[in-house]
């Protein structure tokens, strides 16, 4: 397993996973048919949502050959997601053409992977208490539903709620 470790600036709560050749920004297409709130996907990039509107956040990547396992007991929200990497090479982006940090080449190359997302102190008073910090685990394994492994902020719940709501078709 390779282990990165980052401080990343965000903006609009957002940072993202870009494949080689990919484009970070623009919109996603429609609403998941299973949404986890806090991650959304395509193919070759992944939005993530942080708890601070704009700053600097601890973020650890860790890119292994199969689940690590996730840190149920570290972490207030994780959730996991299918990934499709077109060329098996990597980067973590800041909002806005901010800083490009590449992190280790996905260890099956082009494929698909899983992300499971972690994180503490979405919420403000968690973050002041406690500190906040994001942690993205990948690995490769076939495509199948994302999941809600964990789920105790009210900051994840309201994002998890929005996607369910323009599922629905109630903005």
């Amino acid at each position: 397993m390779q282990i990165k470790q980052l401080d990343v600036g965000v903006d609009y709560s957002q940072v993202y996973l870009v494949d080689e050749g990919c484009d970070a920004y623009g919109q996603f297409d429609g609403v998941p048919d299973h949404p986890v709130g806090i991650i959304q996907v395509e193919k070759g990039r992944a939005s993530l949502v942080v708890g601070p509107q704009w700053g600097t956040v601890e973020f650890t990547v860790a890119v292994a050959d199969r689940d690590p396992g996730a840190d149920l007991d570290g972490y207030e929200d994780i959730v996991e997601i299918s990934y499709e990497s077109p060329s098996g090479r990597i980067s973590l982006e800041e909002w806005g053409g901010g800083t490009t940090h590449t992190l280790p080449p996905l260890p099956a190359g082009p494929g698909t992977y899983r992300l499971r997302y972690h994180v503490r102190g979405m919420d403000e008073e968690v973050a002041i208490e406690i500190g906040d910090h994001y942690f993205l685990q990948i690995w490769p394994e076939p495509p199948r539903d994302p999941t809600v492994l964990k789920s105790t902020s009210s900051s994840f719940q309201y994002w998890l709620n929005s996607e369910r709501s323009r599922k629905a078709g109630v903005e």
